[in-house]
């Protein structure tokens, strides 16, 4: 796993800083926090971010709002194309303390890239025009993540089987099967499902295919390809896909997400 720094943030005086990076499959960027809080959006690519004990799924075109001092990570799911924006705390106040996953209107699409391709060479009083729509589109978009709970780490047997359910989380692994790896009996991993996450195995197994489903499908990935992987029929997975989000598995494609 190719491991990545945090980038530094300077103080120029300004209340809005870019940066543009891409990354391969695989580069993990350690956990962190700045000082500003951070607005994560991947021109192409899937990232996996952890804020405090959830997990964000991040499909391509959509963004992550950090909150200034917040600790988090992130994990490159395919080749990313990053462009980020960091705002100063007091500007942003409105936005809230938790980390979410933002749908990206055209607008923001726009200001976001040209902010973080081109904002180096805009003048003061166009980054503050931008900056002030920035936040302005980022408070009326709409959330749009599947979270998934993770263990606090007071357990490294539950902490074990998440990490090896996230890494393959196929309905062809029952709970069995991590037994022996957490060094815990099914009864005993069961047990700790229930107390630390509050919900069953199959539950939790579940909100992680979704995760990783939508992230596949936004890319453009065929529904029965996800579905094998998966460890579904294509059918049964549009049921349950159908059942647990509202919608076909359809819906999260591209074509349909443009129309």
């Amino acid at each position: 796993m190719t491991r990545a720094a945090p980038p530094p943030l300077g103080e120029d005086g300004r209340h809005l800083l870019t940066l543009q990076r891409e990354y391969p499959r695989g580069t993990y960027v350690e956990t962190h926090s700045h000082t500003w809080a951070q607005v994560l959006y991947a021109v192409e690519g899937v990232m996996w971010v952890e804020i405090g004990f959830e997990a964000l799924v991040v499909p391509p075109q959509r963004a992550v709002w950090v909150p200034p001092e917040t600790l988090h990570s992130i994990k490159m799911m395919s080749a990313v194309r990053m462009r980020n924006l960091y705002l100063h705390p007091q500007a942003t106040e409105a936005l809230g303390k938790r980390g979410e996953v933002f749908e990206v209107s055209p607008l923001l699409r726009q200001l976001i890239v040209v902010m973080a391709e081109q904002g180096e060479h805009r003048s003061q009083e166009y980054i503050d025009a931008a900056n002030r729509l920035i936040v302005l589109e980022l408070a009326a978009a709409k959330t749009s993540t599947l979270r998934i709970m993770l263990p606090a780490g007071t357990d490294r047997r539950l902490e074990t089987v998440c990490r090896a359910v996230i890494d393959h989380p196929s309905l062809d692994i029952p709970l069995e099967h991590y037994s022996d790896q957490a060094g815990a009996s099914v009864r005993t991993l069961s047990r700790l499902f229930q107390q630390e996450l509050g919900m069953g195995f199959a539950e939790w197994r579940r909100q992680v295919q979704l995760a990783v489903a939508t992230s596949r499908l936004a890319e453009g990935h065929a529904v029965h390809a996800i579905a094998r992987s998966l460890g579904y029929s294509p059918s049964s997975f549009s049921d349950m896909f159908r059942r647990e989000l509202g919608v076909s598995p359809v819906a999260y494609q591209p074509a349909a997400s443009a129309q």
